[in-house]
């Protein structure tokens, strides 16, 4: 077996999540990986979106940004922005969204918008951008994101995007009718919300990592499945075409 990083190991997990009948509304960095992975392993028929507007494309390199020509040059389709927000999200015809967040609380609510006090923070993020629509309007929402207590809190500091609100039914309090937040995939673990209270709890466990790892890099109390699984272990030729797809987005970069 080829040796894998745990990024690779988080990047394969997300990538096999996804299915060929995915309609994929996709984020920038790590999502854009794991959906472009799936596209070419076992998921060949995936429609990835992009909110650029970009309908089924085929990005041989992963794109630098949402404006990245590589997306609109192997779409099937380029739409507006305000039909791909209108027509295809809150139309309700895009099954799987993919977000990243810089904090998480346990019911899947993301800041991505200032850490600290909103009127004077100790850091100002880039923004919500389309993931607030993304959060409500799609079928579903995967979570990508590497574990730690400085991005897993109990309570985030500012809620740009809705997961589950408060737990429970909370988030159909807001008129919200889609599933929400059903799997967070991160460096050491998958997490699935709970079946009523809805609050994350984890369900497979990545080959090397323990209990005690995932309790030392959340900053809430850890709750375990009845039964937890061991994730798989990535295959070589998933690692080999993931490392491709990096090689050839590195070398288009080079300079830029």
């Amino acid at each position: 077996m080829t040796h894998y990083t745990s990024t690779e190991m988080m990047t394969v997990t997300a990538a096999r999540a996804l299915t060929n009948e995915d309609v994929c509304f996709v984020g920038i960095g790590m999502p854009s990986a794991a959906c472009n992975l799936a596209r070419l392993t076992h998921a060949p028929e995936i429609t990835l979106i992009y909110e650029s507007g970009t309908i089924g494309t085929k990005p041989d390199i992963l794109p630098l940004s949402i404006g990245d020509g590589e997306l609109c040059e192997t779409a099937v389709n380029t739409v507006p922005v305000t039909e791909m927000f209108r027509y295809w999200l809150q139309g309700g015809k895009i099954s799987v969204g993919f977000l990243g967040a810089a904090q998480l609380d346990k019911y899947g609510n993301i800041n991505t918008t200032v850490i600290g006090d909103y009127a004077n923070p100790k850091v100002r993020l880039p923004g919500g951008g389309g993931a607030p629509e993304i959060a409500t309007s799609c079928g579903e929402i995967f979570l990508v994101m590497k574990q730690s207590k400085r991005g897993f809190v109990e309570k985030i500091d500012f809620v740009t995007s809705l997961g589950y609100g408060k737990g429970g039914d909370d988030r159909a309090s807001y008129g919200v009718t889609t599933k929400g937040p059903s799997r967070l995939i991160t460096d050491l673990c998958i997490m699935e919300p709970h079946a009523t209270d809805k609050h994350f709890i984890v369900t497979s466990i990545h080959p090397g990592i323990s209990r005690d790892d995932i309790i030392a890099a959340t900053g809430w109390q850890v709750e375990f499945a009845g039964e937890v699984a061991q994730t798989p272990v990535p295959f070589d030729h998933e690692l080999q075409i993931l490392r491709d797809l990096h090689a050839r987005t590195n070398a288009a970069h080079e300079g830029q």
